[in-house]
């Protein structure tokens, strides 16, 4: 009886030298500051699927049942992690802004849904009331945009269902006064979309990688509903420095 008890004690405070060394592993894998990710898709993974050959080597966590992550890092690197962190896994959603840890890339946090200061600074319209009834002379535009626009955002189903992929974007260009803005707004408003106007000298003065971050404001807005941009930008002085130089 006296040896199971020390047998026990034995293995009770093994058990505790291993929390705590896990608990210290925890604290220094925790240590500020995190590499922020986004998830990219949630999966489920059963290794019985994948039959081993005999003799090959076993990788432990491809074995491991249950929820992975692909994940796309702040650095625009995209990881499978088998397993996945700290973070319960049912919580995690595609579009779920986590901090990682930067050498594991394991998900120590979820964090906040990224607002950026830079939205703030747009002309924000959440509904906009212009209609295609308002805009005179520019049927075939309205048509066009309908195409391109609208109907990828009203009847995404049949695009799918179709094979058919929709243009990211439509460049709308000409002389002050035509039409372009009240075109954006009217399609904004035929899609339910918040209108998000960006002013283009901004643009000119940014580095690189800087615009394409505002191109992709729309996927920044933190409220619920699809976004539509609209980027109000005058070329000619760009074109006439470059003439000049």
């Amino acid at each position: 009886m006296r040896l199971e008890l020390t047998r026990i004690s034995h293995e009770i405070q093994s058990q505790r030298d291993k929390i705590r060394e896990n608990t210290e592993k925890i604290k220094v894998n925790k240590t500020l500051p995190y590499l922020v990710s986004n998830v990219i898709e949630i999966l489920d993974v059963d290794p019985n699927e994948y039959g081993e050959e005999d003799g090959a080597n076993v990788d432990l966590d491809s074995q491991r049942k249950g929820k992975c992550a692909v994940i796309k890092t702040s650095t625009r690197q995209t990881y499978f992690l088998p397993v996945i962190g700290l973070v319960d896994a049912e919580t995690l959603k595609p579009g779920d802004l986590v901090g990682v840890n930067k050498d594991s890339y394991l998900i120590l946090e979820t964090l906040p849904a990224e607002y950026d200061s830079r939205v703030k600074a747009m002309e924000v319209d959440e509904r906009p009331t212009e209609q295609y009834s308002d805009i005179g002379g520019l049927d075939k535009q309205i048509q066009e945009l309908i195409e391109a626009v609208v109907l990828p955002v009203t009847h995404k189903e049949r695009f799918e269902n179709l094979g058919i992929q929709p243009p990211k974007g439509v460049l709308l260009y000409g002389p002050p006064g035509t039409g372009k803005t009240l075109l954006a707004r009217a399609c904004a408003a035929q899609t339910k979309s918040t209108f998000l106007k960006l002013a283009g000298p901004q643009l000119v003065q940014m580095f690189i990688g800087d615009v394409q971050s505002w191109f992709e404001m729309p996927l920044l807005w933190p409220r619920e509903g699809p976004a539509l941009s609209f980027s109000l930008m005058n070329w000619m002085p760009l074109v006439s420095a470059a003439s000049a130089g």
